[in-house]
């Protein structure tokens, strides 16, 4: 097959790749620009998948981030339904699959990440959504009617607005996860246990402190059995339990990775001519003074675009700090930083558990700030965060309201 010249390849299809075609035409009007995809839909928005669209808020149309005529207009070559077999570094070049060949001056390596799976009996069985993709939404929109049921395996991020999802179209709900309480991992124990009983007050059977054992289908329906021996009956099964970093390629042509594909803070991997971006891409967060690997709309977003200016020669050290958001029925957040329960916690309630703003702490010092039901306070989080200044619980009542 014919080898093809690029002046900039991006390898992913999601948001970090559509957000770094801006970035390169930002510093170049001209050069070729291939964006590679393995779906078979243009680089849409994700959060729509386990929101708005279950919510009738947005149609599939609506969530596109650009259209067709957009990459017409840039000048941007789309291979989508393409699988890459290969880098080589040395070589500058992409292998597809289906065997062609292209080269690059820059490589954008915006993979992102897969669905974890689990591992236990009958866990790939047909029918089972590992949901994350265009695809699974529009399966499991079909099926999941008023009357059908649900088990949903994981009780955070996606686990939990999926579940209220399908609650919002009358399915009976029943959610099972090892944790004590859902969102464990960004949620203070009494905050948990409260949007946990909101859940069980909207009629969700919630299973804590258990795991599937086996799967079984039987007819039309899926039979889970548990570790604590419960069995229990579905229509529909649903498995959202976190994403692992698509950093094959990265790792297979040599270069550096670790818990993702490691990059500097002009988002160069250890090749100074290939670039990583999103969900894949563990870097150095300056505000935090640690490396991280971020996995939310807004760092895509964000790190792509930056990314693609870099590539075209920018030189920009990648500064910014993402924010992430979530709506589980009428509790909303918008948080900033280093948000996890191993820090320290401390609430400052307008309303316990419904209002106010919780700050996660190291050495006295504000790494994460997320605001419940607080809006329009991000940038305040964000210098609070930057400034990192000693503070102690009681001085941070009435600091962002």
């Amino acid at each position: 097959m014919a080898e093809q010249d690029f002046a900039y390849i991006i390898v992913g299809g999601g948001l970090a790749g559509a957000s770094a075609v801006e970035g390169i035409r930002e510093m170049d009007g001209s050069g070729s620009v291939l964006l590679i995809g393995n779906e078979n839909h243009l680089p849409y928005h994700r959060p729509p998948l386990s929101k708005q669209l279950w919510l009738g808020k947005k149609q599939v149309g609506e969530i596109l981030i650009h259209d067709r005529q957009f990459y017409e207009k840039s000048n941007v070559t789309l291979s989508l339904v393409t699988e890459v077999a290969g880098i080589e570094p040395d070589k500058k070049t992409v292998r597809s699959a289906a065997g062609e060949t292209y080269h690059f001056g820059k490589l954008l390596l915006a993979t992102g990440g897969m669905p974890r799976r689990l591992s236990v009996p009958g866990s790939d069985l047909d029918g089972i959504c590992y949901y994350r993709f265009l695809d699974d939404y529009l399966r499991m929109r079909k099926d999941a009617v008023e009357g059908k049921s649900a088990l949903v395996v994981g009780g955070g991020f996606i686990g939990s607005e999926i579940a209220a999802a399908l609650v919002a179209n009358k399915v009976a709900v029943t959610m099972i996860f090892p944790e004590a309480y859902l969102c464990n991992r960004v949620f203070p124990e009494s905050l948990g246990i409260a949007i946990q009983n909101s859940y069980i007050g909207r009629g969700v059977t919630v299973l804590a402190g258990d795991r599937p054992q086996s799967f079984e289908k039987r007819d039309d329906f899926f039979v889970t059995a548990t570790d604590k021996g419960r069995r229990i009956e579905s229509d529909l099964l649903i498995v959202g339990i976190g994403i692992v970093p698509s950093a094959a390629l990265a790792k297979d042509a040599g270069l550096r990775t670790d818990s993702g594909i490691v990059v500097d803070e002009y988002l160069r991997t250890s090749h100074p001519d290939i670039y990583a971006a999103g969900d894949n891409a563990v870097f150095p967060y300056q505000a935090l003074g640690r490396q991280m690997r971020v996995e939310h709309w807004d760092n895509a977003l964000n790190q792509g675009k930056q990314a693609g200016r870099n590539m075209a020669g920018a030189g920009e050290a990648f500064t910014y700090m993402p924010y992430f958001f979530s709506d589980l029925f009428e509790f909303g957040y918008e948080a900033v930083g280093e948000v996890s329960t191993e820090l320290e916690t401390f609430a400052d309630w307008q309303k316990e558990n419904d209002t106010g703003v919780i700050y996660y702490l190291k050495d006295r010092k504000v790494r994460g700030v997320m605001m419940c039901n607080v809006w329009e306070k991000v940038e305040a989080a964000r210098a609070l965060i930057r400034r990192g200044e000693k503070v102690t619980p009681e001085g941070l009542h009435g600091v962002i309201r």
